[in-house]
């Protein structure tokens, strides 16, 4: 058999254990389906993505201090080459392809701070260049959401327009990308690709030290937020302290999670002002560590949408401090749409009356959380299988944009 050349494209091995996660979603079910395929990377961490992953990547970006702030005249000026070399570099390794993939990740969205000529400019380049040399680029179980930047939101258009092939985590990133005047007909809507991951073997099964995890987060608010930004830290910090406080009030051991490793100086802070050794924090360097920690938990309560899903898909009962719609849809979509909390607002007696809700009905929750697990197994096999489909057709062409779409 001939073999495939794929690409997988993002920002992976770059200390995001979610991105990272969809990525391994992603090839264990090529090396599944299509074992023939000869996989490489272009990412923001190659050297992780080959070390962990075993297939050759390429760095991302030419400038290396690309999402480090430019003041001095001559990093302005390194990013600004780098803009220009990198569409002749990503252009020279699309080609090398006939499909690329985009696994997951918020690609499409603004939920987190970012600016148009960072991963946006990266996203549209990729795509335009499929596009040019007739590479199938795939935009696979991936987030969107509505965008208030103009030249973000441009870029992110174009980006959708141009990929071949287009999949969302949930409805409303759908929805999100049909406002901004894309063709969603043929599109897609599936799980988030990490729950394809392997189950804990404990999954499911009460913690009989009742631990409780608490998934925390470098939280500043999203891209329109910029000037309230320490505020909105503030606030999610404090709020989060006084929530591990009084649990350890409670004699109750606390384990912190993360989920990127900015989120470090976070755990920090929580450790140095609760003081207690019943406040403990987890070393995950992936999203099957995440899991079995979430499996060894009687409950959690997380920030970051990944930690979410690592819990709801180890079985345990999870409350959510919500930072963007695409948290309340997961918990809604797996049943427990009751126990999502604003991360913005943090009140921390009222996050514990819905904890205290939460291990009330435990029992219940995990039996809900069982039957949806096993739903979601089944629509992503479904889905994932439709992907390389598309994407390693037979005889039909794979779905573009039609020319009916305008800007």
């Amino acid at each position: 058999m001939t073999p495939v050349r794929v690409g997988v494209f993002g920002l992976l091995g770059s200390g995001n254990l979610g991105n990272d996660g969809s990525l391994e979603a992603v090839l264990g079910h090529l090396r599944a389906a299509h074992p023939e395929a000869v996989v490489d990377a272009l990412c923001g961490g190659p050297e992780v993505v080959t070390a962990r992953y075993g297939i050759p990547a390429t760095r991302l970006h030419w400038f290396r201090g690309e999402y480090r702030t430019a003041s001095r005249a001559g990093a302005v000026a390194g990013k600004g080459l780098g803009k220009v070399v990198d569409a002749f570099r990503t252009a020279a390794w699309v080609r090398r392809h006939e499909v690329v993939i985009v696994p997951g990740m918020g690609v499409l969205e603004a939920t987190l701070p970012l600016r148009p000529w960072g991963f946006p400019y990266a996203l549209f380049l990729l795509c335009a260049s499929g596009r040019l040399f007739g590479t199938r680029v795939a935009l696979a179980g991936v987030g969107a959401g509505p965008i208030g930047d103009r030249a973000t939101r441009a870029l992110v258009r174009w980006s959708a327009r141009l990929a071949a092939y287009r999949s969302y985590r949930d409805a409303q990133s759908r929805d999100a990308m049909r406002a901004m005047g894309v063709d969603t007909a043929r599109d897609e809507v599936h799980p988030d690709l990490a729950f394809a991951l392997p189950a804990p073997a404990s999954g499911g099964t009460p913690a009989p030290a009742g631990i409780v995890c608490v998934g925390v987060m470098d939280f500043h608010g999203g891209n329109d937020d910029r000037s309230r930004a320490e505020e909105i830290h503030r606030r999610y910090l404090d709020g989060t302290t006084r929530f591990v406080r009084a649990l350890v009030e409670e004699g109750r051991p606390v384990r912190l999670l993360t989920g990127d490793a900015c989120d470090a100086p976070v755990v920090a802070a929580i450790l140095d002002a609760v003081d207690s050794p019943l406040v403990t924090a987890a070393e995950a360097a992936s999203l099957a560590d995440l899991m079995e920690e979430t499996a060894a938990a009687g409950t959690v309560v997380a920030t970051r949408y990944h930690n979410l899903v690592c819990a709801l898909k180890s079985g345990t009962p999870t409350l959510a401090l919500s930072y963007a719609a695409k948290s309340d849809a997961l918990m809604a979509g797996m049943g427990l749409a009751a126990y999502c909390h604003p991360a913005r607002e943090v009140d921390p007696g009222r996050l514990m009356e819905q904890f205290r809700e939460l291990e009330k009905n435990a029992a219940e929750l995990r039996q809900t959380l069982a039957e949806r697990n096993a739903a979601t197994a089944r629509l992503l096999e479904h889905h994932l299988g439709a992907l390389t489909a598309a994407l390693f057709p037979k005889t039909d062409p794979v779905h573009a944009p039609t020319p009916r779409e305008t800007p």
